[in-house]
């Protein structure tokens, strides 16, 4: 997308989308945290009796520390953005900033649920709007020169999101203040909000670039289906022969066949790469990998609440696991080298580094499914 304004196949509207909510993503850090400011000042501001009356043990002065470490990074930094397009390129400015700036709205998300004493919460806070906003503006800085070399529809579109954000945010207050949770739960849901839509935004980037999309979608499902079963699932499988056996089972056959197995799979990408990287039969063996979670489920699971047990043989179990390690590995290895070789070589490091963050994120979800998925049993 360099040069002169070119017009893009824009099929389905995808590019218009795309750019909608790469828009709507930029002034996500800068809206959430003005909207929740009652959240903050409840948190800081904390009262105390004295004399028969209510004072306010300390006031920190929120909106107004907020708005200067806001501003103050999104004047230096799109300067800064200026200077540094041509070093850095355009991939890692908009796909870094939105990954740091996911990290720090999941740091916020967290620090809900963590006691903290105000002062070092105000710290921490104000830290955080801080660097969010640095890597807000040179987001924000990248988007509008990859823009600005397209028709001006699309910058019509993009600045069309922008004005959307802070609706966003407000909606989620609303819905936030609205439901019938506990405030700390409350706030946890509305900032879980940013933390999605940023998502999206990363994702809605990387399908207009074509950077490595489906090896991200892939690394993260291989690992979904893995951490959703393994180990809350298959730790609790029972042996069918009891006695002396019985002690030895669940390392065995759990943990040293899986371990093995999944350095099997990796090893073996070094000779044996199938299917190879343009293959769509690639994303669909991946997603094919999703029937060893009710697999699992049916073993001799103990305790079991809901489902019955249709697979007892101990060999069964086995030989499952082995499968499921071996392709578990055996994915995640492929997607990870496939991943740079999809893109320009000056884009292949920030690939990788995306890749990480997908993999991480795999493995996050496939945690929290675990809970849900081992309740099923």
């Amino acid at each position: 997308m360099k040069g002169q304004a070119v017009t893009p196949r824009d099929q389905g509207c995808l590019v218009g989308i795309s750019f909608f909510i790469l828009g709507l993503g930029t002034l996500l850090p800068w809206n959430f945290f003005m909207t929740a400011s009652l959240y903050f000042q409840g948190r800081l501001n904390t009262t105390e009796w004295s004399n028969g009356t209510v004072v306010v043990r300390k006031e920190y002065y929120f909106n107004n520390w907020m708005t200067l470490l806001s501003q103050l990074p999104l004047l230096l930094f799109t300067l800064l953005n200026s200077f540094l397009y041509h070093r850095i390129s355009e991939a890692i400015r908009i796909a870094g900033s939105l990954v740091f700036i996911l990290l720090l709205f999941m740091l916020t998300a967290v620090l809900v649920k963590v006691p903290m004493e105000e002062d070092r919460f105000f710290s921490v806070t104000m830290a955080t709007i801080w660097f969010i906003n640095s890597f807000g503006a040179v987001l924000q800085g990248s988007l509008f020169g990859l823009v600005g070399q397209l028709p001006q529809k699309y910058s019509t579109i993009f600045m069309s999101g922008q004005g959307l954000a802070g609706t966003f945010a407000a909606i989620a207050m609303l819905l936030a203040i609205s439901s019938d949770a506990d405030s700390e739960t409350a706030a946890l849901g509305y900032f879980i909000t940013p933390c999605l839509g940023t998502l999206v935004t990363l994702f809605s980037y990387l399908i207009l670039s074509r950077l490595i999309w489906v090896m991200a979608f892939c690394v993260t499902f291989v690992f979904t289906v893995t951490l959703s079963v393994f180990p809350a699932v298959t730790a609790d499988v029972k042996t069918s022969f009891p006695g002396k056996w019985e002690r030895f089972f669940l390392s065995v056959c759990c943990f040293l066949i899986f371990n093995i197995n999944d350095w099997l799979g990796r090893t073996v990408t070094t000779f044996i790469r199938w299917p190879c990287k343009e293959s769509r039969l690639f994303p669909m063996l991946v997603v094919s990998r999703v029937v060893f979670i009710p697999l699992l489920m049916l073993c001799n699971v103990q305790s079991r609440s809901y489902l019955p047990v249709l697979i007892t043989h101990d060999v069964a179990f086995t030989v499952i696991m082995a499968f499921f390690s071996l392709s578990s590995g055996y994915f995640v290895c492929l997607s990870m080298s496939y991943a740079p070789q999809l893109v320009e070589p000056k884009d292949a490091e920030t690939a990788g580094a995306l890749m990480t963050f997908f993999l991480a994120l795999g493995l996050s979800i496939g945690a929290a499914l675990s809970f849900p998925l081992r309740a099923l049993v």
